[in-house]
């Protein structure tokens, strides 16, 4: 029997659902519409398409949604200007500076000129700091979206084997931390890992993120594993058609695997969407209303906002539970 597919792009538009749903009850309650700011610089066909679709879904939600488009010759000192406007305009709860930039940017530079508090990528090292410690942070997008796809499937993450391959700091690091901090036990893995096979077939939980197309094959997988394929690779067929597949086999890990997430429509929009609930996590921090999240992922339950006065304290960890994700 093939493994039963997970629907990321269902399971992403009840979490669009919900954050519609929140956004709402901000304005209605509060007076505050989350506001998100995409930076793009240059023209990169791929980057414009991902900055489109986002900004596209935060005003779908009912974000005030900024895309800012930069040209690429722009100076680092320019940007850095920029950002450090947009950390002060108290509008915008959150900034996305979209990666790859050009050569004379450092992107570390950048992303650390964000405030942490309106990190909504999570790629800031104070909240991968603190991601590392187990305290409250703003955490990286994918590695939040795979973690909530898991959960779909798995009640119980304690004293599950996981491999997870590929050590980024986007997806493989983050998530490994998340995944520990959910009780499981992680190996992480990369290409030149010895005897790579093997690990993965005494793994529970197989996750691919390593960028190499169909790495990862049937005969690797323990029966019954689950395989999370966060690989999107740009590939032209024997008819001269391109199309996208990840870094599983699918069709052979599917004859042994029990689920398994398809390339594309598993865990890509779960990133979109996890931006989305980032950011409207960010602007209930920022001013004070009580929001508590965790390191394992933000579990969201019937909000009760305190319409009360800001003080806010970007770095402060709040109480309340504000369920943007539940279903």
């Amino acid at each position: 029997m093939d493994a039963i597919k997970i629907d990321g792009k269902a399971i992403a538009e009840a979490i669009r659902a919900r954050v519609t749903q929140n956004v709402a009850l901000l304005q209605s309650r509060c007076d505050v519409t989350p506001g998100l700011a995409v930076v793009l610089v240059g023209t990169d066909p791929a980057s414009s398409i991902y900055v489109k679709t986002k900004a596209r879904q935060a005003q779908a939600v009912g974000f005030n949604s900024q895309q800012l488009v930069l040209p690429s010759h722009i100076g680092e000192d320019e940007l850095l200007k920029l950002i450090q406007e947009l950390n002060a305009n108290d509008s915008i709860d959150g900034i996305l500076v979209q990666l790859p930039l050009p050569g004379h940017i450092d992107h570390w530079r950048v992303l650390e000129a964000i405030d942490p508090a309106k990190d909504v990528d999570g790629f800031h090292p104070y909240n991968i700091g603190r991601l590392s410690a187990g305290r409250p942070a703003l955490a990286p997008c994918t590695p939040l979206g795979v973690v909530h796809l898991i959960k779909t499937v798995v009640s119980d993450l304690n004293g599950m084997d996981v491999v997870v391959i590929g050590r980024s700091n986007v997806v493989g690091k983050p998530l490994a931390l998340l995944l520990g901090d959910a009780g499981c036990t992680v190996t992480g893995a990369q290409l030149q890992t010895r005897n790579l096979p093997d690990l993965c077939r005494r793994a529970d939980i197989v996750v691919a993120a390593a960028g190499c197309a169909g790495l990862v094959r049937g005969d690797w997988l323990k029966p019954g594993a689950i395989v999370i394929d966060v690989g999107i690779n740009r590939t032209i067929d024997s008819n001269g058609t391109a199309r996208l597949i990840g870094d599983v086999a699918f069709v052979e890990a599917s004859k042994r695997a029990s689920y398994i997430t398809p390339v594309p429509g598993g865990v890509g929009p779960m990133t979109v969407a996890y931006l989305l609930a980032n950011t409207i996590t960010a602007a209930v921090s920022r001013r004070g209303l009580s929001l508590l999240t965790n390191a394992g992922g933000f579990t969201f339950d019937q909000p009760e906002l305190e319409n009360r006065p800001a003080t806010i304290n970007p770095h402060r960890e709040s109480r309340r539970v504000l369920d943007i994700t539940a279903g």
